[in-house]
């Protein structure tokens, strides 16, 4: 039985996707079965795992379309991925009128429980339709977030988001952890902002901490994720040792 995980910030430019395809390829990397359901209509998580955001059937057929999963999934050498492209965005709007609309993706994935170890949804930055069904779908959420102090301000409401979702739509909806990114160990702010959230929130903050790099950023271009375009990269070896403290949280 899969377990589900919504990455999702309600800000965005924090490596939200970033983290979604280098955790999933670091994960296929230590032999599990993995499923990348990219829910932003930007694409950014399909390309990233070298998928074109053209391809059909993809989320949007998967979730209008009520089109079979096994029919969206495309395999690739870094993991399973589920794509899209722009015309998700008016999704939500199509999706207003059609009963229990926030059930639609949980619904779908249900079919494929079986035959993955995770899944991951890659959400859009804001807490729209596409958010909610991923929120409803997911048993935890993992939050990306960026050594700022806006970013610091935004997890309350984050929190409070995740909170009324668990409420109202998902009962068994957790915090999985949150991974502090784009880290600089020589700014006195991220130092600031990661020790006033591990006061606050304990062990939910991973230990592992994803520095600033300029490979991890190119290699979207090149369709393949970080921990494989350059494998000795600070950035790619942070991803890997995410995977392993992720393994060792839920594993062990």
């Amino acid at each position: 039985m899969a377990k589900i995980i919504a990455i999702t910030n309600q800000k965005g430019g924090v490596g939200k996707t970033t983290t979604c395809v280098n955790l999933c390829a670091a994960l296929h990397l230590k032999n599990r079965r993995v499923l990348l359901v990219d829910c932003d209509p930007q694409g950014n998580a399909s390309s990233g795992m070298g998928v074109s955001k053209s391809h059909r059937p993809n989320t949007y057929d998967l979730l209008i379309h009520n089109t079979e999963p096994y029919d969206c999934v495309v395999h690739t050498k870094y993991g399973d991925c589920i794509p899209t492209g722009k015309e998700l965005a008016a999704a939500s709007v199509e999706m207003i009128d059609i009963p229990r609309r926030e059930f639609l993706l949980k619904n779908a994935l249900m079919r494929l429980y079986s035959d993955y170890d995770y899944i991951f949804l890659d959400c859009p930055p804001s807490l729209e339709l596409l958010t909610v069904n991923a929120l409803a779908a997911a048993d935890s959420v993992l939050i990306p977030m960026q050594c700022e102090y806006y970013a610091l301000e935004g997890i309350a409401d984050l929190m409070t988001s995740i909170r009324i979702c668990k409420r109202k739509l998902n009962r068994k909806l957790e915090v999985e952890g949150i991974l502090l990114t784009m880290y600089d160990a020589r700014a006195n702010l991220s130092n600031q902002v990661a020790g006033e959230l591990r006061k606050h929130l304990n062990d939910k903050v991973y230990e592992t901490v994803i520095p600033r790099s300029i490979r991890l950023s190119e290699a979207p271009s090149h369709g393949i994720p970080g921990v494989l375009y350059d494998k000795s990269n600070k950035g790619s070896k942070a991803y890997m040792a995410l995977a392993e403290e992720f393994l060792r949280r839920i594993e062990n």
